[in-house]
């Protein structure tokens, strides 16, 4: 194991100093560090050099020394030319000083749990495009023009740096364009899902909240949940019955890559193909661990990053996870009660509570169904079969002008509907003076995707 020390520069963050030290801490130990010591230095203006002040770089490099210490990780993003000047200021001549920032400690920890083709794609390329702009520190040694190596790569007159960048950025390309296949396959695979006309729930959450548990509760699906940050990279979907539902007896359910704060930027943009299961979702389950003293800044993290990817209308129940753990497990299930309709406290782990979720579930699910009574043609029963598949049947009554339904449907097979529909006492609509109703998409949750409209 490596051992390694953490800083920070604390500008106003929606995390605390202590808050976002300790996370970097947990990082670092999920990535297989021990953690020796952390401090943090208040700045009014970052030093272009070091990040730090010179006097917190002597500090840090007198820590390091005694405690035989070889890793420094930094909370701020760092810069190629300061990266490279700290392990001077550290090292010296020693090669073996390593200084991380919270984007490589990020990418270390994707790496090591990446399991599919396309998680290790994303990460591929995401750690490309972060050694892109570093192969001066990587590769000053061999700053020469062509000599014995590389022989075949390089261009007429190329040096070394300039044929491992040009090879970098071929490999982002290519990487690219793998991930494009990627996302082409996927949407296949939603429209085959799509044809069995279930309904699409995502979980997402701070990572560690226990999206995964709450996937293995509900389905048994086998995924790895364990007590550490980004314990789950790939996207896993499976289906999921609901005992004693009327409206959506079975669901598709999708764990996704946990959220944190000060995600990078080129991070989210490498995931997109991940996310798009998220953008995708007809619900949204926000899994809060809620035994976490920094839960509601956890909380506004994700609703954070869900309206930067336009998410913020969809239909969204809150589950408060990890109620166990809770000093009063009662008063927190009270709270969350008259916090909001579609919030609610259990623990997917010991099962506390879960029945309630999932009856907070189908209430999120009936957002999705729209009122509608119609008059079906006798040899229109498909139509009634797919309302009890995808709806609920409130009234059903057979006579000899066809067949009476008063359902709730999702909005596609609504809209299939329309040319049969009738008054709610059976009476005909008066259909010249018949205005299309408008259906708001966006509070429906469905604008985002287009497949679905």
């Amino acid at each position: 194991q490596q051992q390694g020390g953490v800083g920070q520069v604390a500008p106003e963050y929606q995390f605390s100093m202590e808050e976002s030290l300790g996370e970097l801490s947990e990082l670092a130990g999920t990535a297989g560090m021990e953690v020796v010591g952390s401090t943090y230095q208040k700045m009014r203006i970052q030093n272009v050099r070091t990040l730090v002040g010179s006097g917190k770089v002597q500090e840090i490099k007198a820590a390091m020394k005694a405690a035989d210490c070889c890793t420094v990780i930094f909370d701020e993003e760092l810069s190629p030319r300061q990266q490279k000047n700290l392990e001077q200021e550290f090292g010296g001549e020693k090669a073996n000083i390593k200084v991380l920032d919270r984007t490589a400690l990020i990418l270390d920890i994707f790496a090591q749990h990446a399991r599919t083709k396309e998680g290790k794609l994303q990460v591929d390329l995401a750690l490309s495009e972060y050694r892109l702009p570093r192969l001066t520190r990587m590769w000053t040694h061999l700053e020469r023009q062509s000599g014995a190596g590389g022989v075949g790569l390089r261009g007429p007159g190329e040096t070394q740096i300039e044929t491992d960048r040009r090879l970098l950025r071929e490999r982002v390309l290519n990487l690219n364009k793998q991930i494009k296949d990627v996302q082409r396959h996927r949407a296949l695979h939603r429209r085959r899902r799509e044809k069995l006309g279930l309904p699409v729930v995502a979980l997402v959450g701070y990572t560690n909240s226990g999206k995964s548990t709450v996937l293995n509760g509900l389905t048994r699906a086998g995924v790895l949940a364990e007590n550490m940050l980004f314990a789950t990279l790939d996207p896993t979907t499976r289906k999921v019955r609901l005992p004693g539902s009327k409206i959506h007896p079975e669901v598709l359910l999708t764990d996704t890559v946990g959220f944190i704060q000060k995600l990078p930027t080129n991070l989210v943009a490498a995931f997109r193909a991940t996310l798009e299961e998220v953008e995708e979702a007809d619900v949204i389950i926000h899994v809060v661990d809620i035994s976490n003293p920094a839960s509601d800044k956890q909380q506004a993290a994700v609703l954070q990053l869900l309206g930067e990817l336009g998410l913020e209308d969809v239909p969204r129940v809150t589950l408060w996870n990890k109620v166990d753990l809770c000093e009063d497990p009662e008063e927190v299930q009270y709270r969350a009660a008259f916090t909001h309709r579609l919030c609610v406290a259990a623990s997917a782990k010991t099962g506390l509570g879960m029945q309630d979720f999932v009856r907070t579930l189908e209430d999120g699910l009936s957002l999705l169904l729209r009122p509608i009574t119609a008059r079906l043609p006798h040899d229109r029963g498909d139509l009634v079969n797919r309302c009890h598949q995808l709806g609920a049947c409130e009234k059903l009554e057979y006579d000899e002008q066809g067949i009476l339904m008063t359902a709730l449907v999702p909005p596609e097979l609504y809209m299939r509907l329309q040319p049969f529909s009738v008054n709610a006492d059976g009476s005909e609509q008066k259909r010249d003076e018949e205005k299309t109703d408008e259906i708001d998409w966006v509070a429906l949750g469905k604008g985002r995707h287009s497949s679905r409209q």
